[in-house]
């Protein structure tokens, strides 16, 4: 295992929340912190003090235990307090506890909104009613004592003085979840108070091998530059940040022994975009198409960077719409691949079909070599470096969720294969199904893995999962994938442009100011002309009638003939009406409204 200096700041892990009228104050109970700190109700301004303040013992202020402190979020003209109210303990990190978050609360700090003009009551009424989605908000983890923005390689690292320094001051700033909330309690110097909290996965398992426990850990880090939801964010922007990017560290720790091999998937690297319309599968759109060698090229750099060598596999079809795509993306990568870049495409659908996945086999032949010559980081029993990882394999889809999940398992249980014959457990030629409840656990490890990023991108569990599951194709998993298919058109359509919102302005990616949101027509709710109308249940809705109308006319049709002309009225208003639904589906989708970026 992994030794690790101790931060000289201990972050407070349990206190509680007292609401007096006119401050919050958490105050520490685990004794790790002196100081309480305080959160004035009327601006949100914060600052530490030694007591709590006196209160009327007939008026005793509320109390409740929380967690954490995520951060703080100023709108229009009040703050907000985030904290952390459940968590779940989930597993350890090289011998430091893991947890989830279960539940969130925003505590306002509104008070001042007594005295401001009546427009800016309105804009932060508005605007409040985003914070409902950030309680609702899936895969956040943290741990008080670790980095979890770090995988293993990175932590191991560190300098002695880098180890020493607060945890927020350890993190890599692309996984931080929290990093634009905590910049208010950064700028006060409440380091004991700066929660770093991940979006992503943490999955866990410990499994016999013979006579010998594994323990596999399999996590997820979602990048914050580019969050959002599945047709709210796609492709990259202009400076090569992709949507949907997903760090997948998986850690074997056996015999003394600790192995990491790292992979990453992201959307397809310049700017493109499809525009909800309420069509099943809205038209692939490429913006810019000139500026996409600079982007691609600008993203591949980044990923150099911290990678090194990069191999990127691309699985989306080679015709259609995706085939336009992936064109582009090939004319482009001509211009960066050598020696540490390599690009290979592969057809997953037109290869592996829906059903026969075991052709991947093919797609690992020709990525071999490159793993191989890459590696995974490895440590012995006394914490030495016997390897380490020198590149990574970057894989995309369309969503990065389903087929690159398929494939992402694939490696991932072949890397471990080559890692438990190099630490002398498996044989030559031995494979992890040699091991039924070992392979049984890693299977179900990876699906719930899939599973946690598809929802927190497209709001549904991953499709295939039965493949990754189970290692075949289930007619329930084909019938589970049509449902989520169609729940995934439900939340694009109609659900998620107000999730976009809310994650935007939670990352920072959408800063409230005062003169602009007074100015501007593009804040959440205000609509104009057929926008103010429109509606798709309504229009659902009179569809539905009018051919019930129609169905009820035809039926009296023989015995009267106006009836039969009544039936045609009824059912080209119907038709009509779904006809302009199909061709205004932008009017009646829920969209996004923040339209100025950070």
């Amino acid at each position: 295992m992994m030794e690790k200096a101790e931060s000289e700041q201990k972050l407070c892990t349990r206190m509680r929340l007292w609401e007096f009228p006119d401050q919050y104050v958490v105050e520490p109970t685990d004794g790790s912190c002196g100081s309480f700190l305080a959160v004035s109700r009327v601006d949100g301004t914060m600052n530490l003090i030694d007591e709590l303040p006196e209160y009327d013992s007939v008026r005793v202020p509320k109390i409740r235990p929380i967690f954490g402190v995520l951060g703080m979020l100023k709108l229009v003209a009040g703050s907000y307090l985030i904290v952390i109210t459940e968590r779940e303990a989930v597993g350890s990190y090289f011998g430091h506890p893991i947890y989830r978050v279960s539940s969130l609360k925003v505590y306002p700090c509104d008070h001042s909104l007594k005295h401001s003009p009546n427009e800016q009551r309105r804009l932060e009424t508005e605007f409040c009613g985003l914070l409902s989605e950030a309680e609702r908000t899936s895969g956040l983890y943290f741990s008080y004592d670790t980095n979890l923005t770090l995988s293993a390689q990175r932590l191991y690292e560190l300098g002695d003085e880098s180890k020493l320094l607060p945890l927020w001051r350890q993190a890599d700033p692309r996984f931080l979840w929290n990093n634009y909330l905590l910049e208010f309690l950064i700028d006060k110097k409440l380091d004991r108070y700066l929660l770093p909290v991940i979006q992503g996965s943490f999955q866990h398992f410990q499994a016999a091998i013979g006579k010998d426990i594994a323990d596999v850990t399999l996590i997820a880090r979602r990048c914050s530059r580019r969050n959002g939801t599945r047709m709210w964010r796609r492709g990259a922007d202009s400076d090569g940040y992709v949507a949907n990017f997903v760090e997948s560290e998986q850690i074997m720790q056996m015999n003394g022994f600790t192995a990491s091999f790292i992979q990453v998937r992201g959307s397809i690297p310049f700017i493109w975009e499809q525009i909800v319309n309420l069509t099943y599968k809205p038209k692939f759109e490429i913006v810019k198409p000139e500026e996409a060698p600079r982007v691609v090229e600008r993203h591949f750099l980044d990923l150099r960077k911290t990678y090194r060598a990069v191999l990127a596999v691309d699985l989306v079809n080679k015709h259609g719409g995706e085939g336009r795509l992936s064109e582009k993306y090939a004319d482009a990568m001509q211009h960066i691949v050598g020696d540490d870049v390599r690009y290979l495409h592969f057809d997953f659908h037109r290869i592996c079909g829906h059903v026969h996945f075991e052709r991947l086999s093919i797609l690992y032949d020709q990525m071999a070599d490159f793993l191989e010559k890459n590696g995974y980081f490895l440590l012995n029993e006394k914490s030495e470096k016997l390897k380490e990882q020198l590149g990574v394999v970057r894989t995309n889809c369309i969503d990065c969720l389903d087929r690159t999940n398929v494939t992402q398992s694939m490696i991932g249980r072949r890397v471990l294969e080559w890692q438990l014959r190099r630490i002398g457990v498996f044989g030559a030629e031995e494979t992890i199904e040699a091991h039924p409840n070992f392979d049984e656990n890693f299977k179900i490890l990876w699906a719930n893995h899939g599973d946690e990023i598809s929802i927190q991108y497209s709001g549904t569990p991953a499709l295939k999962g039965d493949f990754v599951r189970y290692g075949r194709r289930t007619i329930q998993g084909i019938l589970n994938d049509g449902k989520n298919a169609m729940v995934r058109y439900y939340l694009n359509n109609f659900v998620d442009g107000t999730k976009q919102d809310a994650i935007d302005l939670l990352q920072g990616h959408y800063i409230v100011s005062v003169s602009r949101d007074l100015t501007t027509p593009s804040i959440p709710s205000q609509k104009t002309g057929l926008e103010a109308v429109a509606s798709f249940p309504l229009a659902f809705s009179l569809v539905l009638v009018g051919f019930f109308f129609a169905a009820m006319s035809l039926r009296r049709a023989p015995f009267e003939l106006r009836h039969l002309f009544f039936s045609f009225v009824w059912a080209g208003m119907s038709i009509a009406i779904a006809a302009f639904v199909r061709a205004n589906g932008r009017i009646f989708c829920n969209r996004p409204r923040l339209h100025k970026p950070r």
